[in-house]
């Protein structure tokens, strides 16, 4: 079986069954957890496929968040590389605090959300928050945002509400995120001026070309910024050092991760293709992260993965 089709795919509705499972005495199998978020679907196959070089097999669990953190404090799994703080600090801290859990290493740092711009509407002069009620009618006084309900869109409506940065007469349109990012694309093509939110990563910071505006008044909706976590049971070092010890050095630069999401979300490619294609192309920077691991035969861990995709 390639290395590849041995990544099973599990629904929600084998949670019970997978919960339910025995816990491995020995970690011939290492189980993901993974949220429906395109960028740890492509980071877990990543590291997946590495772990697979090593000798183990390997199983992607599409999940939710909550039952990933349960399957870990049973467990039942081995890996989440999507612990996105602040947002999942409630519900990942009491784990930690418990010691059931291990927050092993910021595996995404220094990821920024807010509001962007255009880099066109950047070099106008509007590098912050502060300078966009100066161009109103340019913006037609409105914020493109995302989904009703979402934090980004909370804090923006919060400005608004209390006239921070002088945005009490502008307006957020809720949308959802395809629907934002079609119309932000067809507006930058046209050169007109707007601002929306944006994170990463994300593809949208490889398609276009865009500047994070600065914060303003204290408004809290620039200059986000988020760490993501690779998150696993407490007993993984003593139970595989190996595993352990690669877990905790891959670090994935923001860069890398949107062009990943990029080729996935973007282009449409399959996870396993684009993770495949840029560890070929990258085998310097698997090195960092395969440092001093070996695979379950004893070989340097680099060497395997070199002989796979050299």
């Amino acid at each position: 079986m390639s290395a590849f089709s041995r990544n099973l795919r599990y629904s929600a509705a084998l949670v019970p069954m997978l919960l339910a499972g025995p816990a491995m005495a020995e970690l011939d199998e290492v189980r993901f957890g993974v949220p429906p978020w395109p960028g740890v679907t492509v980071k877990s196959e990543v590291a997946a496929q590495l772990i697979e070089a090593m000798g183990y097999e390997t199983r992607q669990n599409d999940l939710a968040v909550s039952v990933i953190l349960e399957g870990l404090t049973r467990n039942d799994l081995e890996v989440y590389l999507g612990g996105w703080y602040p947002v999942q600090t409630e519900m990942v801290e009491p784990l930690v605090e418990q010691g059931k859990v291990e927050k092993l290493v910021s595996n995404i740092r220094g990821a920024n959300s807010g509001l962007v711009v255009p880099q066109y509407v950047h070099d106008a002069g509007v590098t912050s928050v502060a300078d966009l009620d100066a161009h109103r009618d340019r913006f037609d006084g409105e914020i493109q945002g995302i989904e009703a309900g979402t934090g980004i869109n909370t804090a923006i409506l919060e400005a608004i509400d209390n006239d921070l940065a002088g945005l009490g007469d502008w307006d957020l349109r809720e949308s959802s995120t395809a629907a934002m990012l079609a119309q932000a694309e067809r507006k930058m093509a046209d050169g007109e001026w707007l601002t929306f939110v944006g994170w990463e990563p994300h593809w949208m910071n490889v398609s276009f070309d865009l500047a994070y505006l600065e914060d303003a008044d204290g408004a809290g909706i620039a200059e986000i910024g988020s760490t993501v976590w690779t998150v696993v049971p407490a007993s993984l070092a003593e139970e595989d050092p190996q595993l352990h010890r690669f877990l905790s050095q891959y670090v994935v630069e923001i860069e890398d991760q949107n062009a990943w999401v990029h080729g996935y979300s973007y282009e449409d490619r399959p996870a396993d293709e684009v993770a495949s294609d840029w560890i070929g192309e990258n085998l310097d920077t698997v090195a960092g992260w395969l440092g001093g691991v070996e695979a379950r035969d004893g070989t340097p861990a680099i060497e395997t993965v070199r002989a796979l995709y050299q």
